[in-house]
């Protein structure tokens, strides 16, 4: 039987690493890139950063107390989008199944690669890791195996800087001894259920009853066995028929001010926008998603009377949803908050475009 190749590569602290490339005054310095005010939000944290728990998404006041001699930096999309179109090229290189997921990850399907050119999975993303470091002078974690889920886990696994290899005999002995959370779809609610009954690495999951988990999880019980024995057919899509893009933020704690939470929402607002001009999209409809500390969620939408791509007009649409929902209420608890926008077009009529 034939298998797969598949490479996930994963650009480490990508924006921060761009600006520390691009000012060798910040090399080795904890550097954050974002806003720097008392309501802006960590969009990246370099590694240095990320070692005094500076996270992206976090309150920049809140970065700030942790890593003090850190340094704020504004994000630059324009210039992050530029060296992101040097690393595609590059993959182009490799394979013309290539499934991007953000400026900064992707997935490539090199089964024609191994097969015609007789080069090994671990020759081929050593090579292509080497020449993106070379064309951009940035390093990528790249994981290989032969489907996505594995290629995944494999480039987490040592990051930053990463080059790891599952081969298809050695499946269950790298993934039983992980944690629970390095399978994808296994968030803090899921692994507090699995722990509760005893379930914290990948292995006991993969040996836990399947009526078992059908109790806890109902029909999603048999992905889970099948995550945890590493199986995954999904194959690399090259062309995804997108019918949203959104961003979320789930806090450490409830968040209770408009404002602050407003400030998050322009951040996500301005990745949603990076986001339809990565894929050539306008949208037409924003959307804000809000759950409470107790965990009921709401949705609210609205046309914008137009297509667009601004992250200013889809951050005073999402605002004015929030204070639509927030009007009548004399005090709220929001644990996770999220911009998104549908209606997407590629091509809408230019009388149709709001800037």
């Amino acid at each position: 039987m034939t298998h797969r190749a598949i490479i996930h590569v994963d650009m480490d602290a990508f924006y921060a690493s761009v600006e520390q490339r691009d000012n060798p005054g910040l090399r080795g310095r904890p550097v954050m890139v974002g806003g720097s005010g008392n309501r802006g939000v960590v969009a990246a944290a370099s590694y240095e950063a990320r070692q005094f728990g500076v996270r992206s998404a976090m309150p920049s006041a809140r970065a700030r107390r942790l890593c003090p001699s850190g340094v704020f930096v504004p994000a630059r999309f324009e210039r992050y989008r530029a060296v992101s179109r040097q690393v595609f090229e590059i993959f182009g290189d490799f394979s013309s199944r290539i499934e991007g997921l953000s400026l900064d990850e992707a997935f490539l399907d090199v089964s024609e690669w191994v097969g015609e050119k007789q080069k090994s999975l671990p020759d081929i993303g050593a090579e292509l890791k080497r020449r993106i470091t070379e064309a951009t002078g940035l390093t990528a974690s790249v994981g290989m195996a032969h489907n996505k889920l594995l290629a995944k886990i494999a480039s987490d696994y040592d990051k930053p800087d990463g080059l790891v290899h599952i081969p298809i005999d050695q499946v269950q002995r790298f993934l039983d001894p992980l944690p629970i959370r390095r399978l994808s779809g296994i968030g803090p609610r899921t692994a507090g259920r699995l722990h509760g009954i005893g379930v914290f690495t990948v292995g006991q999951l993969r040996r836990t009853s399947l009526d078992v988990l059908s109790g806890l999880f109902g029909k999603h019980a048999l992905e889970l066995v099948e995550r945890a024995a590493g199986i995954d057919e999904r194959e690399v899509t090259t062309e995804r028929v997108r019918r949203s893009i959104s961003q979320e933020t789930t806090f450490s704690d409830d968040r209770h001010d408009i404002e602050a939470l407003v400030a998050v929402m322009a951040e996500q607002a301005e990745k949603v926008a990076q986001r339809l001009a990565d894929r050539g999209f306008y949208a037409r409809t924003v959307t804000i998603k809000l759950r409470s500390s107790g965990f009921s969620t709401i949705t609210r939408s609205q046309s914008l009377g137009g297509h667009t791509r601004s992250a200013r007009r889809i951050l005073a649409g999402a605002r004015e949803l929030l204070e639509g929902w927030a009007g009548w209420r004399q005090q709220f608890a929001v644990r996770l908050i999220g911009v998104g926008v549908t209606g997407l077009s590629e091509r809408p009529d230019e009388s149709d475009l709001l800037e």
